[in-house]
């Protein structure tokens, strides 16, 4: 797909999404962001909320962080992020 994203989101000790995405939409501490392919630089701070992938295929993924960064150039997009600790019950 010539208009196709490549995503990676890694959290501390592994990878946590990656594949090829129409759009991400990314929490950052300036307002959420949507990126689509062709989409200027960006690199910028995250903050706690949600991250959210639309696939390739059309399925959507979501992801809860507590911060990070997002990089993004030549429809790459590299997003490192802080997840919640599990909580034990």
């Amino acid at each position: 797909m010539a208009d196709a994203l490549t995503v990676d989101i890694v959290g501390p000790d592994r990878v946590l999404w990656s594949g090829t995405a129409k759009s991400v939409t990314v929490p950052t501490v300036e307002g959420d962001i949507s990126v689509l392919a062709g989409h200027i630089p960006v690199l910028s701070v995250l903050k706690h909320g949600s991250v959210r992938v639309t696939a390739s295929e059309g399925e959507g993924h979501a992801l809860d962080i507590t911060g990070g960064f997002v990089s993004f150039d030549h429809n790459v997009v590299t997003i490192v992020a802080d997840i919640p600790e599990p909580t034990e019950v």
